[in-house]
């Protein structure tokens, strides 16, 4: 079995969440308070499996700035980020906060640029 970590990252709002629901059927945002306000607070946790032989764990990373800490705690040990990026928006300051933090991530390093 081939397990790989993928950090699901982006702006605040952008849909990644959603993406993660949709993928897994899972609901990342499980605290009340992620539940009341639409944002993501917490690290969400979900797994897929692809085929026979792969397992992703997809970890859901909030995107607003307040809870940037959070997502540097869940950036590290990713085997490979997902960016999400909403098509109406575009990049946000979050979007390019988030990248800049994960190229510095020891196993992503160099794959943005």
């Amino acid at each position: 079995m081939t397990p790989l970590v993928l950090g699901v990252i982006g702006h605040v709002d952008h849909g990644k969440t959603a993406l993660v629901r949709a993928l897994t059927g899972e609901d990342t945002d499980r605290l009340p308070e992620e539940k009341q306000r639409g944002v993501s607070i917490a690290l969400g946790f979900a797994h897929l499996r692809v085929g026979s032989d792969t397992d992703i764990d997809l970890i859901d990373m909030p995107g607003h700035e307040r809870f940037v800490r959070t997502m540097i705690s869940g950036a590290t040990g990713m085997d490979a980020m997902l960016l999400v990026v909403a098509a109406n928006e575009g990049s946000k300051p979050q979007t390019v906060e988030h990248v800049d933090i994960t190229s510095t991530s020891p196993n992503c390093s160099g794959a943005w640029r």
